[in-house]
């Protein structure tokens, strides 16, 4: 019996491990409406598939709750952000090889944008003029908290300022509809779908970032990357300046090579249905997904990349 996809938040812990072999894989992915949980599932289809794996895929409040899953080997891969991962650096203990145990790299994907999101009528056009607003903050454990709160701290704004919400994506831009806040961090793949909603009853804006800002941002914390963005993905006429952070896919660091080699593999191999579940995956770029990772690659990883680079 094949195994079900679930959008629950309970996590399936019933996995188990082979000397070799895993059948049964579980994905942890993040909000319903978000890029994350889009590609995750689609990914399940194609090992499901392709590999004949059982499959599942887990709905979370992100790339905090995420790793902890991984170490919990709760979940088997996991989506997560570069700013989460690079933190869990400095946190966990640490392998020699520099990794935190219980997870590994597959591979780097697509940049998550942060949007600032507020409704037109609420005139907030800037970042310093969340100070003294009620503002959505992302889901608890989430990455997206996370950097709302490096970016907030960057103009001199703390939580003592706000009235920070924790709200899931849908959550957040109900709440913006309904006037319950007056913004609300958004941290993904372009576009999402929660704001596109939004949208069709409302006229939404993006909070631009000033560039002086940005530029303090990239030098400060590598994982933020000079973005913008593009006119016409949401209501916007004009590029909006803002930064972006790279997602990265982890997988349990005990599975063996063999076997993260063919689901890493079979990723890049299915890379077009990816794409077509979410348009953000078109961002991912196979040459460069082994490259200037946080979080260093899984030996099975490592040799899938290795023979692509060697034709």
């Amino acid at each position: 019996m094949l195994g079900t996809i679930s959008c629950s938040k309970n996590v399936n812990k019933g996995a188990k491990t082979s000397n070799d072999q895993q059948e049964y894989i579980t994905i942890a992915t993040g909000d319903t409406s978000g890029p994350y949980f889009t590609i995750g599932e689609a990914l399940a289809k194609v090992y499901k598939k392709k590999l004949q794996y059982k499959t599942a895929i887990q709905s979370t409040d992100g790339s905090v709750e995420n790793m902890k899953l991984l170490e919990n080997h709760q979940v088997d891969l996991a989506f997560v952000m570069s700013d989460a991962a690079s933190f869990a650096l400095l946190k966990n203990n640490k392998e020699q090889d520099g990794a935190p145990h219980g997870f590994k790299a597959i591979a780097g994907l697509y940049p998550n944008y942060v949007q600032i999101v507020t409704l037109g009528k609420n005139k907030i056009k800037s970042v310093s003029d969340l100070k003294g607003k009620r503002i959505g903050v992302g889901a608890p454990n989430s990455g997206v908290e996370a950097n709302a709160r490096i970016i907030l701290k960057e103009y001199g704004i703390t939580y003592n300022d706000i009235e920070p919400e924790y709200l899931s994506y849908e959550e957040a831009m109900e709440q913006l509809k309904d006037n319950h806040i007056d913004a609300a961090f958004v941290t993904s793949g372009l576009p999402n779908n929660a704001v596109l909603r939004l949208q069709k009853s409302e006229k939404v804006m993006i909070v631009p970032m000033q560039t002086s800002d940005i530029n303090h941002l990239t030098k400060k914390f590598p994982f933020f990357e000079r973005s913008e963005i593009p006119a016409g993905i949401y209501q916007n006429t004009h590029p909006i300046p803002t930064v972006a952070i790279r997602n990265i896919l982890l997988v349990r660091s005990d599975l063996s090579e063999d076997q993260v080699y063919k689901m890493t593999k079979t990723f890049f191999d299915n890379l077009n249905v990816l794409q077509n579940a979410h348009q953000a995956a078109n961002s991912i770029n196979r040459e460069d997904a082994g490259k200037g990772l946080v979080i260093p690659l899984h030996s099975g990883a490592k040799k899938y990349f290795k023979e692509i680079n060697d034709k």
